[in-house]
């Protein structure tokens, strides 16, 4: 036994001498030099920790805190009463009054407000109450069917607006809150996170439409729509526009335009009243599992090319049926809604570069986007002095639009804003039959007759769709 008393001993003075010598000694410098980052110490030593009572894990307790977001987003998300006439009984003219409402949200300290297509589209009177309820009536600057935005406006200064976010570089996972007036209760904020990215749920109408939404758990219900999507830093990163549901009522899904496409649009709908749209001019789907066997394909992922028009800005730079783009200035491109996005963020005249695979080989491309409605011109290519001074732009009809309508012309793709063919409100789509009373059969044609014209001009013509015969007397 004694034997093992003294070597216990020693071992026991050596500890207890170690020990000693560590915390006499080390303990300080090693506290010292390691290095812990300020919210580190303000999360362990400044807040008590929190003791999950079905773990024996005790860490810091640090919720997302949605209070500045909200402060600062909330004054600057707006209702909007819109309202339509609707035909009522069974006499010719009979109509009646019908309000809507939705959400807006102000993007500028002069009045100018962003909300959906489809709060405003059958509207002709608009009423917006602020956060603080004052009420203004507003007027339509334009709109976007294809991106379901619209641009409102009131006369008032100095009030409070979002700033965009950049939604490119929202994260699956990132927290955000959605603000808005569902079911008429005004300033309502939820929170959520963002679920994906890049969905398309196949909701908007028309050959150009854009569906490449932010998806969230963030609870909307109607009246929301036209409301703000907001980081946690209080930035405008999407317009909420939808949800999926079967009961007409939240069910867990809803998405919002990313707010780089919103900037883009609205930044259009202010300068010129309509959306400058520049066009690869291809058509072009999703790569599915068949298609990247077929092509050879590493991945999963990238557009196909299944067509490219002629005289496009894709058959100008090189890009052929088969080919598989997959980014865009630097940016990844995995599916067709994300690449529909990227692009509608150019103006008409823009060159973007493209990088793409063929025979899995990598490519680049710099692409000028057109307009296919101009047959692949930019906008200063067709732009005649004498259509210049008048203010809106004209085309030859296709051969199907003449079966289609039932005669030739000419088609005003569009106006811009604040000039003489506005003033006296004419629209985009409307078909010249005469100039001056004078059949007109083609541009060459109106262009010469227009030279040798001085004075005031007289249209003839109408608008697809609607009936009778419109005429417009613009003064030169």
């Amino acid at each position: 036994m004694k034997k093992y008393i003294i070597p216990f001993v020693f071992a026991l003075v050596g500890s207890i001498l170690g020990v000693f010598i560590f915390l006499t000694f080390l303990a300080p410098d090693f506290i010292e030099e390691t290095p812990v980052s300020e919210q580190a110490k303000y999360v362990y030593y400044d807040k008590p920790a929190y003791i999950n009572p079905e773990f024996s894990f005790a860490g810091p307790y640090n919720p997302v805190d949605f209070t500045l977001a909200a402060a600062m987003s909330t004054p600057t998300v707006v209702n909007i009463k819109s309202s339509s006439k609707v035909r009522s009984g069974y006499w010719i003219g009979s109509s009646e009054e019908v309000m809507s409402t939705g959400s807006g949200v102000l993007v500028s300290n002069d009045g100018y407000i962003v909300t959906n297509n489809h709060v405003i589209e059958d509207g002709i009177k608009f009423e917006v109450s602020l956060f603080d309820n004052r009420e203004y009536k507003a007027e339509l600057i334009g709109r976007d069917v294809s991106t379901d935005l619209a641009l409102l406006k009131i006369e008032e200064e100095d009030l409070p607006y979002s700033t965009f976010g950049n939604s490119d570089s929202l994260q699956v996972g990132a927290w955000v809150i959605a603000v808005g007036n569902p079911f008429s209760l005004e300033s309502t904020v939820t929170a959520g996170i963002v679920s994906a990215k890049g969905r398309n749920i196949d909701i908007l109408d028309g050959e150009y439409s854009i569906e490449s939404f932010i998806q969230t758990d963030a609870v909307v219900n109607p009246g929301n729509s036209g409301g703000a999507l907001v980081n946690t830093k209080g930035e405008l990163i999407g317009i909420n526009t939808a949800i999926i549901t079967k009961s007409g009522k939240y069910e867990g899904y809803s998405f919002a335009v990313p707010s780089n496409l919103v900037k883009k649009v609205i930044s259009d709908l202010k300068d010129f009243g309509f959306v400058q749209r520049g066009l690869l001019g291809i058509t072009i789907e999703d790569i599915n599992s068949d298609l990247a066997k077929k092509l050879k394909l590493k991945k999963i992922q990238g557009v196909h090319v299944a067509r490219v028009s002629p005289s496009s800005g894709a058959e100008d730079a090189g890009l052929s049926r088969g080919d598989v783009i997959i980014g865009i200035n630097g940016k990844e491109i995995k599916t067709l809604p994300e690449l529909q996005e990227v692009v509608a963020t150019f103006s008409l005249g823009d060159i973007i570069e493209i990088e793409y695979l063929r025979n899995n080989r990598r490519m680049l491309a710099k692409v000028t986007l057109k307009d296919s409605i101009h047959k692949g011109l930019t906008l200063n290519d067709i732009s005649s002095e004498e259509m210049k001074s008048l203010g809106f732009e004209i085309r030859d009809m296709r051969p199907e639009e003449v079966e289609r309508y039932g005669t030739d012309g000419l088609i005003v793709p569009f106006v811009i804003k604040n000039s003489r063919a506005d003033q006296v409100q004419l629209s985009p789509d409307y078909l010249i039959t005469h100039l001056n009373k004078e059949r007109i059969y083609s541009k060459v044609e109106f262009l010469a007759k227009l030279k040798a014209h001085e004075g005031t001009i007289m249209l003839d013509g109408f608008y697809p769709g609607f009936e009778g015969d419109f005429r417009y007397t613009i003064i030169r």
